[in-house]
């Protein structure tokens, strides 16, 4: 079998003004990065709104293991597969972070014969957003300091605040740094910090919001630090909002890129699903669903994670409801989640996890069991996609497939679209179309008016399966800090682990009688929501001992090889 890049550098890509006309674009709504990319115009946006609008299908996953299960994968196939059978579709997902690309994961083009392309580009620099996002965020830092030094004017208490710098590399050794060291002339030292860029309440807000007026808006209210008297400090006191607007102009358009199969693909906006909210972008979907019959979207990791988020935060701002979600499991992380083998990612998959093992798999399938029931709280038909590895038999598919439907999924299908395309999901593809049209009861988990706390443990109750929740004190400070400013009517992004329903990445399977210790909890109201963070989450991920960018190269030719 070819590499993933091999099979993305032999395919032959359409002008992508071509592909814009399958959505019903002309060039004069394209912005052009090339010959094989582009930005669509916000100023299309008028004129689609009198168009119908498309079939809205979220893809999320199972628990994952630490090498994922082909939600990407699934999301790219089953956007070909759609098309293939008649039904004009639009696939949109988010841009990767250059974290995981070097790191542990890889890119994020999908793989085999359902990926993106250019694949290079697309896990790369593709137009410079994350670099935009980069640049506001920490333009809005400088802003910060350069205040206290210049006479402190708006009363900044050094210690109160909450905004750090980015990088989109993942690199530990800046989690917790001093700052302002050498003199008067360099500033006032200080403990900060930086996330990685993905984990910028920029790139949340790209993400979030619906309009050039609305990201300005959005990029004002960023509260990064309070006075002494507990007063917010915002973007616009600053006077740095205008700036980053600026920054943003060019950002805030989608990008348009294809399939192996020619498709149209949306790639927008990147925030991490287990710290931001971990969707693409409201506005490529906006665009994407006045342009197709079905429009495929991405949830980060696993059902109570990025689709949960994508229910509760992403479909209250823009209005748009999903008609299903697809479930992506594989037959190993079932089998791990059972307790047979660990995953490790750089090294080969045991024995336990690639042999027939029943006992094993009927365990942990209570997590599929469980993140089926996760969409069904939110009304959502739910199709289970499960994603063919080699080593998987026919006995263990329909061992899943049993188990799925007996937990309430309307169907539970084998996809081969890594290895066939858009032929190894047609039956993916009308599963789903039928899933859509048996229609919904969509609604959200709970409503704004209730206070943090009930929000928090009803996700963390229903969502989690936790007994209840415990708030260590600084983030009982929190809570009586945002209700009286009035952010307690925002709601909740949780901000946890992705290898567990619980906090603990160590707790396989459905974890039951735990409880979940919130640490912390701060405040993105530019974005429009609150983060929890659960145990020991991190805002800035570190590399592994082997960092998947030691395999990348170039050759003579200047062609990109090793990338995956």
């Amino acid at each position: 079998m070819k590499s993933d890049i091999e099979i993305a550098q032999e395919a032959k890509l359409q002008p992508i003004v071509e592909v814009a006309k399958k959505m019903g674009l002309s060039e004069d709504d394209l912005e052009m990065y090339g010959k094989y990319k582009a930005k669509i115009s916000l100023d299309v946006l008028p004129r689609l709104q009198g168009r119908p609008q498309s079939k809205y299908v979220v893809v999320t996953a199972i628990t994952p293991t630490p090498l994922g299960e082909g939600k990407t994968v699934t999301t790219i196939g089953l956007g070909q597969a759609l098309n293939r059978i008649g039904k004009k579709t639009v696939t949109a997902i988010r841009q990767p972070s250059l974290g995981p690309v070097f790191g542990i994961k890889g890119g994020a083009a999908g793989g085999g014969y359902s990926q993106v392309i250019p694949m290079e580009d697309f896990n790369l620099h593709l137009t410079g957003d994350v670099h935009a996002v980069s640049l506001a965020n920490n333009l809005l830092a400088a802003f910060i300091d350069a205040s206290i030094m210049h006479g402190n004017p708006l009363g900044i208490d050094p210690y109160s605040i909450t905004w750090n710098r980015v990088v989109d590399v993942s690199d530990s050794a800046l989690r917790n740094i001093i700052i302002g060291l050498g003199g008067k002339n360099n500033g006032r030292p200080r403990e900060t910090g930086f996330d990685i860029a993905v984990a910028s309440e920029v790139m949340a807000i790209l993400a979030l919001t619906t309009s050039l007026k609305d990201i300005r808006e959005r990029l004002g209210r960023i509260v990064v630090a309070y006075t002494a008297k507990g007063d917010p400090i915002t973007a616009e006191d600053l006077k740095a909002a205008g700036s980053m607007a600026m920054l943003m102009k060019d950002a805030i358009k989608p990008n348009l890129l294809q399939n192996l199969e020619g498709d149209p693909v949306m790639v927008h906006a990147g925030p991490f699903a287990n710290i931001a909210h971990g969707n693409s972008s409201i506005l490529a979907d906006m665009i994407a669903t006045r342009s197709a019959d079905y429009v495929v979207t991405e949830a980060g990791f696993g059902a109570d994670i990025g689709a949960e988020k994508f229910m509760n935060i992403k479909c209250r701002y823009s209005g748009l409801k999903p008609n299903a979600a697809v479930l992506v499991a594989t037959v190993r992380a079932l089998k791990m989640h059972g307790g047979a083998g660990r995953v490790v990612a750089g090294k080969d998959l045991p024995k336990e996890l690639i042999e027939e093992n029943f006992p094993a798999l009927e365990a942990g399938c209570e997590n599929l069991t469980k993140q089926i029931e996760n969409m069904r709280l939110h009304g959502v038909n739910v199709v289970v996609a499960i994603n063919q590895f080699t080593t998987d038999t026919d006995k263990e598919i329909e061992f899943i497939r049993n188990k799925a439907i007996e937990a309430g999924a309307e169907d539970a299908v084998l996809s081969q679209v890594w290895a066939k395309g858009g032929a190894g999901g047609k039956a993916l593809a009308e599963a789903v179309i039928k899933a859509c049209e048996k229609g919904n009861d969509f609604h959200f988990l709970y409503p704004l008016e209730a206070t943090i706390k009930e929000k928090i443990e009803t996700i963390a109750t229903k969502v989690y399966g936790a007994n209840g929740v415990d708030y260590l004190p600084l983030a009982e400070q929190r809570i009586k800090l945002y209700t009286k400013l009035g952010y307690d009517k925002l709601p909740i992004c949780m901000a946890k682990t992705h290898l567990s329903l619980s906090h603990d990445p160590n707790l396989k399977g459905r974890p039951r009688g735990f409880r979940v210790p919130i640490r912390d909890i701060r405040a993105s109201v530019g974005a429009g929501f609150l983060y929890p963070l659960l145990g020991e989450m991190r805002t800035m991920p570190g590399l592994p001992s082997v960092p998947a960018g030691t395999k990348y190269d170039i050759d003579e030719q200047g062609r990109v090889v090793g990338l995956f």
